[in-house]
């Protein structure tokens, strides 16, 4: 989830809530930890307990920008700070261009939720197409100038137009099927057998408990899988409508 740093009050709004609609539905939200529409998604995330990831355009041990040191330890904490960079490596402007293509090959999708015509947040999408993945973006006023690059993406790059959690998660969900609060699952998700999930995460399905909840490393070791394994399929199972997050990790969810 990219976008511009000089973000207008509406564009943090609607990245902070979308974040955290799909934090609560096991989604990992990575983004480049940069002011405005960056840091409201990764804040989204947390505020749900979900997991996030910044990408860095320097080292992991030189916080840029400085005002988000103590956002890049919560999310250190919890999730992950991630850079191509060696430590002690300032940021640069090109290495800014080329961190965000990271952004867009460590995601099943991106979404750009401000961003203006010459916006770098612009870039990101660019790879995110170039890498065949999709490409989505938040629509705004048509009379701001910090949502024009949203429109141009949408109108000339056929970048999808996303308004809520449900909507994205209907792009990059493997079964294509949106699963959220508002819109109950369709009864084609309800009843899909397991034989369509892929093995390791019909492996991490079978390793849930049928009565309670169980954590990510108890997962893992149950189902024979690795840590980030159990972390990815269970974003997909949770998109599906398989499991969901509690306050004791995560649970079957109750058809």
């Amino acid at each position: 989830m990219v976008g511009s740093r000089a973000a207008t009050g509406y564009g943090a709004h609607v990245a902070g809530e979308i974040a955290a609609d799909l934090g609560e539905q096991g989604w990992t939200i990575v983004s480049g930890g940069a002011y405005g529409i960056d840091a409201a998604a990764h804040r989204g995330a947390q505020v749900v307990g979900a997991i996030t990831i910044a990408v860095l355009a320097c080292g992991v041990d030189y916080p840029y920008p400085a005002g988000h040191a103590g956002l890049f330890a919560d999310i250190a904490a919890a999730g992950l700070v991630i850079s191509e960079w060696p430590p002690g490596r300032h940021p640069a402007r090109l290495r800014f261009l080329v961190r965000n293509r990271v952004i867009a090959a460590l995601t099943c999708g991106t979404v750009v939720v401000e961003a203006g015509e010459r916006s770098g947040a612009l870039n990101t999408a660019r790879h995110a197409a170039e890498l065949g993945r999709p490409l989505m973006a938040v629509p705004g006023p048509v009379t701001s100038r910090q949502s024009a690059g949203c429109h141009q993406i949408i109108r000339d790059w056929g970048a999808t137009c996303v308004t809520c959690a449900a909507d994205i998660i209907e792009m990059v969900s493997p079964l294509g099927i949106a699963d959220s609060p508002e819109a109950p699952a369709p009864a084609g998700l309800r009843g899909a057998p397991r034989d369509e999930l892929d093995l390791d995460s019909a492996r991490v399905l079978d390793a849930l408990p049928a009565r309670g909840a169980a954590g990510p490393s108890t997962i893992a070791v149950e189902a024979g899988v690795d840590l980030d394994t159990v972390l990815r399929c269970l974003g997909l199972l949770a998109g599906c409508g398989f499991v969901e997050r509690c306050d004791r990790g995560w649970q079957l969810r109750r058809r």
